[in-house]
């Protein structure tokens, strides 16, 4: 089955320390797409900027811009590669269960990853105000159910890595931004580990800056 490919460069409009960001690029780099990454910077405000803003009007990173079909959201943009040029569907299964077991891992990215890792994160390198011990706590439950789900199963959901790791990845890997340690979650760390021997793959950057 022929992998199908853009017509141009797709635009990622992102910065590379969002965790966010990471995700769709990793996505782009995995299918081997051709694409171009437009720094936005986040610290000086330009994601609020009009031009950006007829991108994304909540004037949040990642953007695509795949020859005119502009799609806003890291997990929108995982789903829209995954189904656009993966014909094969490993990313992203069309089987029931599998598609559901996948947007369950989705939803706890969008959940419990950014409330917890990602939202240490931002408080420990970005200053957010937020309440770092309940972000604390978030964390550690996510941590162990997730441990938990790994202790017998190389990734999320079958035989082979879909988007929903892509999507959890990230924050996870760089909890030490955040003032939090997997040293104890050995399950999370090997899948860590699987990902980024994967062809393509681009692990995410530590700060540093990082807490730890």
């Amino acid at each position: 089955m022929t992998q199908p490919t853009p017509s141009q460069p797709i635009a990622l409009y992102g910065f590379k320390l969002s965790g966010h960001s990471h995700r769709a690029e990793v996505m782009l780099r995995l299918l081997q797409l051709p694409y171009e990454f437009r720094e936005v910077n986040l610290r000086g405000g330009e994601q609020k900027s009009a031009a950006f803003l007829k991108l994304n009007p909540f004037g949040t990173v990642p953007v695509i811009d795949d020859g005119g079909t502009v799609i806003a959201d890291s997990v929108a943009i995982l789903v829209y590669l995954a189904t656009a040029y993966d014909p094969a569907r490993r990313w992203l299964p069309v089987e029931a269960k599998q598609a559901a077991q996948v947007q369950r891992w989705l939803s706890v990215a969008q959940g419990p990853v950014y409330n917890g890792p990602a939202m240490a994160r931002m408080v420990k390198l970005f200053g957010v105000a937020a309440d770092y011990e309940r972000c604390k706590a978030i964390a550690g439950t996510l941590f162990s159910v997730l441990e938990n789900h790994l202790a017998a199963r190389d990734f999320l959901v079958g035989d082979g890595p879909t988007i929903g790791d892509i999507a959890l990845y990230s924050y996870i890997a760089v909890s030490a931004d955040g003032g939090l340690s997997l040293a104890d979650y050995g399950a999370i760390r090997a899948w860590s580990a699987r990902l980024e021997a994967l062809p393509h793959f681009e692990p995410m950057p530590v700060s540093p800056h990082h807490a730890a």
